[in-house]
C-alpha cells in the first residue's frame, strides 16, 4: 500500500467512524450525519450525500472489498429512502451531483440504478433555461456553473455529447473572467435567454466541473478546443486559486466541499494529460495540497480531522467550527483519494 493510499484509508475510517449512521435504524441503509459531534438538525444535505457516495466509490476503487461495496450500496439505499418521494428534488445541481455519483457507482463498483439515472436525466431536461445553461433550481432565473457543469459531465458520460457541449459552450460564452481566465459562478437570465446580470463570485468547484466536462468532451470527440480549455483552466487555477501552491479553501458549510471537488477534477485532468505541462501542474497542485492537508490535520475519534484551509492547522471539531462539518471532512478525504490515484502514476509524481 502506498503512503497516499494509507492516508486515504485513514480519512475514510475517520468519516465512517464519526459521520456514518443508519437511517432511522433501518437495516442495509447508511447516511452521512452532517456534523460531528452531532447536534439536533433536520437537514441532511442531499448534495453532501452525493459526494459522500462518490468518496465511498473512490475507496472501493482504491481497494475493492465486499465491505466497501456493501457500504456504498447502503448509502445509495439510504439516499433513496431519505428523499422519500424519489431520486430527484427541485435543485438541479443536487441531482446532477447525485447522477455523477451513481454513474461512478455503476461503472466502478457494479451498483447499478438505471431507474435513478433515468429519473435524473428526465428532470435535468427541464432544467435547461432559455439561455442554454442549467438553472440552479426549478422555476429560478439563476443559471449557474454548479448545476451546468456536473450536468454536462453527466450527459457526456451517457454519450449525449451535443447536449454536453452546448452546456459547456454556454459557460464559455457568458462566464469567463477576462482578467483571470477563471469561471464566474452564474448569471441571472431573462425569459428570452439573454443574460441580465452575472454573479461574479469565483469558486473553486466551478473550475473543477469545467475541467471535468472538457476532459469528457475532449476524450470523446478529440476536438482540440476542449483540451485547450483544460490547459487554460489549470493554469488559471494555479495562478489565482492557490496559496503557496496549495489550493485555497472556502470555509465550512457547502463551501467545505468546493476545493475537494476541484482536486477531484484536477486529478481527472492530470490523468488525461500526463505528457502536457498542464497535466503535471494539475498533479502537483493536488499532491502539494494533500501534503499540506496531512501536515495540518488534527486528530479526533476515528482518525484525522481536516480544516477548511489546508495551510492552517485544523482545530478540534466543536459547535461553530467548520471542522465539525461533514463537507469539510469529505473534502479532505476526496483530496487524499485523489493523491492516491496520482501516486499510482509515477509519470505524474
Amino acid at each position: 500500500m502506498s503512503v497516499w493510499a494509507a492516508r486515504a484509508a485513514a480519512a475514510e475510517r475517520a468519516v465512517h467512524t464519526r459521520h456514518l449512521r443508519w437511517l432511522w435504524s433501518l437495516p442495509s441503509t447508511r447516511l452521512g450525519g452532517i456534523n460531528w459531534p452531532a447536534g439536533p438538525s433536520m437537514h441532511w444535505h442531499y448534495w453532501w450525500q452525493a459526494h459522500l457516495l462518490d468518496c465511498t466509490v473512490d475507496a472501493y476503487h482504491r481497494a475493492p472489498t465486499q465491505w466497501r461495496r456493501d457500504t456504498t450500496a447502503a448509502l445509495v439505499r439510504g439516499v433513496r429512502v431519505r428523499n422519500v418521494t424519489g431520486w430527484v428534488n427541485d435543485y438541479y445541481d443536487d441531482i446532477a451531483w447525485m447522477g455523477l455519483a451513481l454513474q461512478r457507482g455503476a461503472t466502478l463498483a457494479g451498483i447499478r440504478k438505471p431507474g435513478a439515472e433515468q429519473a435524473i436525466m428526465r428532470r435535468l431536461r427541464f432544467g435547461r433555461g432559455p439561455s442554454g445553461g442549467m438553472r440552479w433550481r426549478v422555476g429560478d432565473d439563476f443559471v449557474n456553473v454548479p448545476a451546468t457543469g456536473p450536468a454536462a459531465i453527466f450527459y457526456a458520460r451517457r454519450g449525449n455529447l451535443g447536449i454536453a457541449a452546448s452546456l459547456v459552450d454556454w459557460i464559455l460564452e457568458h462566464l469567463i473572467d477576462p482578467s483571470t481566465g477563471l469561471i464566474f459562478d452564474g448569471a441571472r437570465v431573462n425569459s428570452d435567454g439573454s443574460v441580465r446580470t452575472v454573479e461574479r463570485a469565483l469558486y473553486s468547484y466551478c473550475q473543477g466541473v469545467l475541467l471535468g466536462a472538457c476532459v469528457e468532451l475532449g476524450t470523446a470527440t478529440g476536438e482540440p478546443r476542449w483540451w485547450q480549455q483544460v490547459d487554460a483552466t489549470v493554469h488559471a487555477v494555479a495562478e489565482h486559486l492557490t496559496d503557496g501552491g496549495v489550493l485555497r479553501g472556502h470555509g465550512g458549510g457547502d463551501g467545505g466541499l468546493f476545493t475537494g471537488i476541484l482536486a477531484r477534477y484536477l486529478t481527472v485532468a492530470a490523468v488525461a494529460r500526463p505528457a502536457a505541462p498542464s497535466g503535471k501542474i494539475a498533479a502537483r497542485l493536488v499532491l502539494d495540497s494533500a501534503e499540506a492537508a496531512w501536515r495540518t490535520r488534527g486528530v479526533a475519534d476515528g482518525g484525522p480531522v481536516f480544516g477548511p484551509q489546508w495551510t492552517v492547522a485544523a482545530q478540534p471539531p466543536s459547535p461553530g467550527r467548520p471542522e465539525r462539518d461533514l463537507s469539510v471532512q469529505l473534502s479532505g478525504w476526496m483530496l487524499l483519494e485523489a493523491a492516491a490515484v496520482l501516486s499510482r502514476r509515477p509519470e505524474l509524481c
